[in-house]
């Protein structure tokens, strides 16, 4: 597969939303809200359009990646500026061919290239641990809670960053989403039809899950 990596322009919106909806839809609960959340993100101040690509085969965009700022605050009130990336996402009948493998990996060059000491995010660790992603509590980071979350994974970027210290992560608050709006914005593309399936009960364990 031939497969070229590229900044996102105005033009791609609508695409990579509705890529984004059937990417998601019914994954993690009946419908999705991932497409929403990538359209208001990039008028947010926390987005980062420097880290907004896109994957293209033959003339259509299979896959995309946005990125917002988050940060970390020690125990001394000191903060460190970091990543989250998501909605990350491939169409379906693209999955499971390294698409998302080779969007990672070139975003984590520019995001070196920019001087982040890391990438934190919530995903299952099935799909990310094997691109360098450690759980939060082995790098002495926890939530506002105070505590490790089994899907908060970290990459870091400058090793030894996190070392000595203790962390909470607080991510953009872009991600809070107003449902009600998120069911308007749906009422503009096609219909599809909300439904159960088994990866909703998966995601639901996780993220009840905690590390001790």
């Amino acid at each position: 597969m031939n497969l070229v990596i590229r900044n996102e322009i105005e033009a791609d919106f609508r695409e990579v939303e509705e890529l984004t909806r059937e990417a998601f839809w019914n994954l993690y609960f009946p419908g999705c809200q991932e497409h929403y959340l990538a359209h208001v993100m990039r008028d947010h101040p926390d987005f980062i359009k420097e880290l907004d690509f896109v994957a293209v085969s033959e003339g259509r965009i299979i896959g995309s990646i946005l990125y917002t700022k988050s940060h970390v605050v020690d125990e001394a009130g000191n903060k460190m500026e970091t990543l989250t990336f998501g909605p990350l996402c491939v169409h379906p009948d693209f999955q499971r061919r390294g698409v998302g493998k080779a969007l990672i990996e070139h975003t984590r060059k520019v995001a070196v290239e920019m001087g982040y000491p890391a990438i934190i995010i919530y995903g299952s660790p099935h799909n990310y641990c094997a691109y360098g992603f450690k759980n939060c509590k082995d790098l002495n980071i926890a939530n506002a809670e105070g505590k490790h979350p089994y899907a908060m994974l970290v990459l870091e970027l400058n090793d030894g960053a996190f070392e000595g210290r203790q962390w909470t992560y607080h991510d953009s608050e872009v991600f809070q989403l107003d449902p009600d709006k998120v069911e308007e914005f749906d009422r503009q593309f096609a219909p599809k039809e909300k439904g159960a399936q088994y990866s909703q009960v998966e995601f639901m364990m996780s993220v009840r899950a905690f590390i001790e």
